[in-house]
This record gives structure tokens, C-alpha cells and sequence, in this order.
């Protein structure tokens, strides 16, 4: 499995998940967004709604959906999956790909996270942050 690790520190979560959602479902597959916040799962809810005005996220929150916003991991029958509050849950491992967004607020937790998978052999880890321009670029 793949674990993408997402430092925010020039874009925002609300502008960079979006983006990453919008591949994910271009390329045929589901994804399960992840939050413990409820206020979280419903700014994100809103935001897939309005994103582009000439696109449309297909989302919801329970139910066989393209894009599932829950607080549940467990429950989700895509083959990604966004950790958008800062904290790595370990039942991700079991997706094809993970997109772990993390903040100043949540490095020390994402660190522990990265040192924890170092030594699955299953897991192919890498690190993007965001250039002066808010591109990503994958880092050391």
C-alpha cells in the first residue's frame, strides 16, 4: 500500500483535498475521507458541493458513495483513503493508497506516524510539502 504523507503549511486542507479527490475519482476509484471532528466532516461536505462550478464531487455521508465523508475508517468500501484531521489511523493500511494531511499543529503525531511504518515492508511511504508557491513537490 502506498501511504502519502501531506504537510500543509502554504495551502489549506479546504483547497488541497479537493484537488486530490477530483483524481481520484478520474481514475475510476472511491474514496473514504476520514475525520473525528463532525464541524470538520461538514465544512468538507460544503466545500465538495461548491468546489468548481463546472464540476461536481459526488459525495455524501453514509451509504455506497464515490467520496464518503465519515468518522468511521472502518466502514468504507473504497480503495483510498484522505486522514484530513492530523491523526494516522492504523486501520488505513488496509487501502491501496492513504493521503495523510497533517499541520504545524499535528507534526509530532505524523511523525510518530512515519517512524511507525518505516519498518512495514508493505508500505511505500512519501512526504509532499508545499514549495513558496504552494505546488507539491515530494520531499526527502
Amino acid at each position: 500500500m502506498r501511504a502519502d504523507f501531506y504537510y500543509l503549511t502554504r495551502v489549506p486542507l479546504e483547497k488541497a483535498l479537493p484537488g486530490i479527490a477530483e483524481r481520484v475519482l478520474a481514475s475510476g476509484e472511491r474514496l473514504t475521507i476520514v475525520a473525528e471532528d463532525e464541524k470538520l466532516l461538514t465544512r468538507i461536505d460544503a466545500l465538495l458541493w461548491g468546489y468548481k462550478p463546472e464540476s461536481f464531487l459526488p459525495h455524501g455521508r453514509e451509504g455506497d458513495q464515490p467520496i464518503l465523508l465519515t468518522a468511521d475508517a472502518d466502514s468504507a468500501v473504497a480503495q483510498n483513503i484522505a486522514l484530513i484531521d492530523g491523526i494516522w489511523r492504523d486501520s488505513a493500511l488496509g487501502f491501496v493508497r492513504a493521503f495523510y494531511f497533517f499541520d504545524s499543529q499535528s507534526i509530532d503525531a505524523a511523525r510518530s506516524a512515519w517512524r511507525g511504518l518505516a519498518d512495514n515492508g508493505e508500505v511505500e511511504r512519501h512526504y509532499w510539502k508545499q514549495d513558496d508557491g504552494g505546488k507539491w513537490v515530494e520531499g526527502p
